[in-house]
């Protein structure tokens, strides 16, 4: 068995075995997020390279964020809870979660941490020229209308973030129920 696999079944009967058979750092089984009572911020942000052979604007962009999310992540206790990078033909994109969104807006307007800098920095050198479109999104979602579901995953997203419980749990199912309606039945029986 993996050590990263739960002991126990997770989910319903169609994943029964999947937790002793899970690949190294797969969590074998149906899983849900185990978010709290409170809220969810969920923050995405991106960049799109419009002019391929500008490379010193994109390229300029394109660090920030790994330096951002570097200093974040050895923060003692970070706001920030998970974060995941993805990248489709000109377009990047970073999906994080939050602690509060109190805590993203003070780490965005803190001079002391390189956000600041590096916003007045393309404001000043790259924004003028639309070498670089830039983009960001803020979610802030209650706890009791977040659904989750992951099927033999390694954590990602709320999951890694917050942890994860079995799907058919009480806290799980009832998540399902109140996002899905009346649907959340179907839902949780397309799991079986």
């Amino acid at each position: 068995m993996s050590t990263t696999s739960t002991s126990t079944t997770a989910g319903p009967p169609a994943y029964r075995g999947a937790a002793d058979a899970a690949p190294s750092g797969v969590r074998g089984g149906a899983l849900s997020a185990d978010v709290g009572e409170d809220e969810v911020v969920l923050f995405v942000i991106g960049m799109r390279v419009n002019r391929l052979r500008r490379v010193r604007s994109w390229t300029y962009v394109a660090r920030q964020m790994p330096a951002m999310l570097r200093e974040l992540a050895a923060l003692p206790d970070s706001p920030l809870l998970a974060f995941r990078s993805w990248w489709s033909g000109r377009d990047v994109m970073v999906t994080q979660v939050w602690r509060s969104a109190e805590e993203l807006g003070r780490f965005a307007r803190d001079q002391d941490h390189p956000h600041a800098t590096a916003w007045r920095e393309f404001n000043r050198r790259i924004a003028a020229s639309a070498d670089v479109g830039i983009w960001h999104e803020t979610y802030v979602v209650r706890a009791d209308q977040v659904e989750s579901l992951y099927g033999n995953m390694p954590p990602i997203g709320l999951g890694a973030a917050y942890g994860l419980v079995p799907a058919g749990t009480r806290r799980a199912t009832a998540a399902v129920r109140r996002v899905h309606g009346a649907a959340g039945d179907h839902a949780l029986g397309q799991l079986d």
